[in-house]
């Protein structure tokens, strides 16, 4: 395991640009991105959205936008250092569960405390920040119930209702999926009951979406409540969201702040799920999630900065 402390006392020798490193944590796996800076340095953590999503931020199903990979390496220009995991059971953690699909948010918020641990230990710093994106954010606000060694929460594009109200309202945006909206929602009702549902004579996309091997997951997901979760939380809260974002929408951040007032709520133009510039247009906003080579919105690291600067 490479350690912090080490990659810290590099930077604290040399001005060239701030590296990335390989760190680990038993079998959880990720990158530290150094802070371009001498002396002491915010530590953040960055969770990862839904899915097959790595550290990154790319996945399997087309995802190649880098945003997680992107907003580190900016945070560390403006002196901030981070981590970016990877979810256990996926990519370099596989080794942490012998199924991806049984790893469920309340694990994942388990594993964000314990790279919390190990990051203070390793770097000395007081704190840690949590940023998560889109579902990283529930896992960021699941974790947050027990706010030891936590500076405050960072979510970005997060759900703010129930998963299946928003699954619900992404089916319907697209008008393709209208044969399929009565049997997805069938299926989302006896999920929602704590029930297997029978998709084997669906069509092969609810197939895929609902299949027996991750309804448990979606039995576990369907009952957390956002709100409530951040309701809870007395620390530093920072809801980032973009106005253009076509799978978490400005209701769902207004449902954050409404829930916990103290919260600051940053809404970035012209901001897509993926962090990058993008026009309202679904083509054109979708286009965007193929391409790491589009730069992360500079607003979204600025709101970023200025608020973990400020606290």
């Amino acid at each position: 395991m490479i350690k912090y402390a080490a990659l810290l006392l590099a930077a604290l020798l040399s001005t060239q640009a701030a590296k990335a490193d390989d760190v680990s944590v038993g079998p959880l796996h990720g990158t530290f991105q150094n802070a371009n800076i001498k002396g002491a340095t915010p530590q953040v953590l960055i969770l990862a959205g839904s899915g097959p999503t790595d550290r990154d931020g790319n996945n399997p199903l087309g995802v190649k936008a880098s945003s997680y990979r992107l907003l580190a390496e900016e945070l560390s220009k403006k002196g901030i250092a981070s981590t970016r995991v990877d979810k256990r059971g996926m990519f370099a953690s596989a080794a942490g569960a012998v199924d991806a699909n049984s790893v469920f948010i309340p694990q994942l918020a388990a594993d964000a405390h314990v790279w919390v641990k190990e990051i203070r230990q390793s770097t000395g710093a007081k704190c840690v920040w949590l940023a998560g994106h889109s579902e990283g954010g529930l896992v960021a606000l699941v974790a947050a119930q027990d706010p030891t060694d936590l500076c405050g929460l960072i979510l970005i594009a997060s759900p703010g209702r129930p998963a299946g109200d928003i699954l619900r309202e992404q089916l319907k945006a697209n008008p393709a999926n209208a044969p399929l909206l009565g049997d997805a929602f069938s299926v989302l009702q006896a999920l929602e009951s704590d029930k297997a549902a029978d998709v084997s004579a669906m069509h092969p996309a609810l197939q895929g979406l609902f299949s027996p091997a991750v309804q448990p997951f979606w039995r576990s997901m369907l009952k957390i409540r956002p709100a409530e979760l951040i309701r809870a939380y007395q620390g530093p809260i920072l809801i980032v969201q973009g106005e253009t974002d076509l799978q978490v929408s400005m209701a769902d951040a207004l449902a954050l702040k409404d829930a916990q007032p103290r919260a600051e709520l940053a809404k970035i133009p012209n901001t897509n799920h993926v962090l990058k510039s993008a026009p309202a247009d679904r083509s054109a906003n979708f286009a965007t999630y193929a391409d790491p080579t589009l730069p992360i919105s500079p607003a979204v690291v600025s709101v970023i900065t200025d608020f973990i600067v400020n606290h």
